[in-house]
């Protein structure tokens, strides 16, 4: 199935409650799925079109307020319009899973695949100090298998998380295994999981009150502490990422999404020539594997950052390597896909030759 598709039947799969969407290339098929497979006679599931973007990440902030599993997808223009809601999200901590399937800009650009969004993803693309928990799949089965996981990792940290993909990987078609149906909650689960949420009076506590304002700015202040202290623990504990042939790389590549795919491919291209090549691969883009790119630095003698931008992720790789060795960025924009042989040559040239 489509990348696209394998989105949409994981979330009917994993009990998730709502969906709330409004078209866009390249992710309309997600929408379409949902309403092909009318989950609102099997699960119960909300399937709904909302007015516009704005509307859907509205939709999706009062749901998420009332503990349900809720969801949106969209692409980079959509997900701008998005970003107020965002903010309000992860200001009153509440979970939730916002799905975008990067297209070329900026403005409203092309429909072709780009990673041109990984900054207003992974710096917060609102207003304010907050981090959403992003995930960056590579595969049509990564795609189905990060549904599940991020709704995990949002109830988990009451935080919202994004998957992070692009039009190729939405639009490409691979064998999926599916997980087998979970259950929704009933209201009396999400009680017992989501104490904090707007289910309405009980014997056990009073009305809980959902907000992301504070008047009071010494009390804003310590929860801001607040936020910043779970972002340093996902840091801890959450950082996910994949290498190929690092163990005795001299060089390395660093990707994610689809330019990892293609990278993987380039690696096998610079070994076959006896350039001793690997590839670490983040999962999570929030958090970073900053770490793991370090302990890499002092091994390697440069290190190319390929992404289908101008440039961005580099960024966060240069921080992690803090000057040990050299790194240098390779990409392509509006909707330019690189070939393995072009990253190959990138690396000659700007690492080795450079």
């Amino acid at each position: 199935m489509k990348g696209n598709e394998a989105i949409a039947e994981a979330a009917i799969r994993c009990g998730v409650d709502g969906y709330f969407g409004y078209p866009i290339t390249p992710q309309s098929e997600i929408m379409e799925t949902l309403m092909l497979l009318r989950p609102w006679e099997t699960t119960g599931m909300v399937v709904l079109q909302a007015e516009s973007e704005i509307a859907s990440i509205n939709m999706v902030y009062g749901g998420a307020g009332c503990g349900k599993k809720v969801m949106t997808t969209s692409s980079s223009p959509g997900v701008s319009l998005m970003q107020e809601g965002l903010t309000y999200l992860a200001g009153a901590e509440l979970p939730c899973v916002v799905v975008n399937v990067v297209r070329g800009g900026p403005g409203l650009g092309t429909i072709q695949p780009a990673q041109s969004d990984y900054f207003q993803s992974t710096k917060g693309g609102g207003h304010g100090d907050y981090n959403l928990i992003v995930l960056a799949p590579s595969s049509v089965q990564e795609m189905a298998d990060f549904v599940e996981l991020a709704f995990d990792l949002a109830f988990k940290y009451r935080n919202p998380a994004m998957i992070l993909t692009d039009g190729m990987i939405g639009q490409m078609m691979e064998k999926v295994e599916m997980k087998p149906f979970k259950p929704r909650w009933t209201n009396e689960e999400i009680e017992q999981l989501s104490p904090w949420s707007t289910t309405g009076k009980s014997a056990a506590r009073e009305r809980n009150i959902i907000t992301s304002v504070e008047l009071d700015p010494l009390a804003f202040e310590t929860f801001n502490k607040k936020l910043q202290a779970k972002y340093r623990k996902m840091e801890q504990e959450e950082v996910r990422f994949e290498t190929f042939e690092c163990d005795d790389a001299e060089y390395l590549l660093v990707a994610y999404g689809s330019s990892a795919r293609i990278c993987q491919k380039s690696v096998q291209l610079l070994r076959a020539k006896g350039i001793k090549a690997g590839l670490l691969r983040p999962i999570t883009l929030f958090p970073f594997p900053t770490k793991q790119i370090a302990e890499l630095a002092g091994q390697v003698k440069g290190i190319l950052s390929v992404e289908l931008s101008a440039g961005q992720m580099v960024e966060d790789v240069r921080l992690a390597v803090n000057g040990k060795v050299k790194v240098e960025h390779y990409g392509r924009m509006g909707g330019m896909v690189h070939s393995p042989e072009e990253v190959v040559e990138a690396l000659e040239k700007k690492i080795i030759g450079g």
